[in-house]
């Protein structure tokens, strides 16, 4: 585990090497290193959104799967950078229900997308870090490591970087999903576990949130639609 590092998102900017494509900007957290990955429009667009708190009126694709997780209770643990090959980068996603733990296969800028979405945390190895990555110079350039001196990576190592905003950090960096958003099967198993935990204040709230979707639920159906000729 102590080959892994940890990493945020900088910023996007437009591709200048691969005509309508982006570039993801990605640092190393507390660290100089600053890595590139080329992402396409949809992706760079779904990225910028969130990083703007741009709330759009209809949930995009990663919201929709964002929000499908939670209503099922399941979070993201963590996104992994795991390998570079031929100008690729290969990630993984590892979910977990609080009984079950799978990791899935993604491509990268989804799994930023979503990452971003539920604050979790972005990790690579330190090999990928060295081989892709570019150094933050101290005039604000981006230098590829063999055009830096030792000594001043030394140096860099030392000095404190900008870490990533307030939003990717803290208690948030690992946010729960919202009771609000799983569905009413989950909701009941949850208040079936809390009540056998004996957390009975817990228990109560899940209980006000489920009653409020089964009314909602309820209500959502017209009174006549049971009269309706089904064809």
């Amino acid at each position: 585990m102590d080959d892994r590092v940890k990493l945020y998102v900088l910023g996007i900017s437009y591709s200048q090497l691969h005509s309508g494509a982006f570039a993801l900007l990605l640092a190393q957290e507390g660290g100089p290193y600053r890595i590139p990955v080329v992402i396409g429009a949809a992706e760079a667009q779904s990225i910028a959104i969130k990083l703007e708190g741009i709330n759009p009126p209809r949930p995009l694709t990663h919201d929709l799967f964002v929000s499908f997780a939670h209503a099922f209770g399941v979070k993201l643990k963590e996104v992994f950078i795991y390998k570079f090959e031929d100008g690729i980068f290969s990630s993984e996603l590892t979910f977990s229900d609080g009984e079950r733990t799978i990791v899935l296969d993604a491509r990268t800028s989804d799994a930023i997308a979503i990452a971003v979405r539920t604050h979790t945390p972005i990790l690579t190895t330190r090999s990928i870090l060295q081989q892709t990555g570019f150094i933050m110079d101290v005039d604000g350039a981006l230098r590829h490591p063999e055009e830096i001196d030792p000594e001043a990576i030394e140096d860099n190592n030392e000095t404190e970087f900008d870490d990533p905003s307030d939003d990717f950090r803290g208690a948030d960096y690992l946010a729960e999903p919202k009771l609000e958003n799983y569905a009413i099967e989950e909701l009941e198993r949850t208040l079936a576990q809390l009540i056998e935990d004996e957390n009975y204040e817990e228990a109560a709230r899940v209980s006000e949130i489920l009653n409020r979707k089964k009314k909602r639920s309820g209500n959502s159906q017209s009174p006549d639609s049971e009269n309706k000729t089904q064809y």
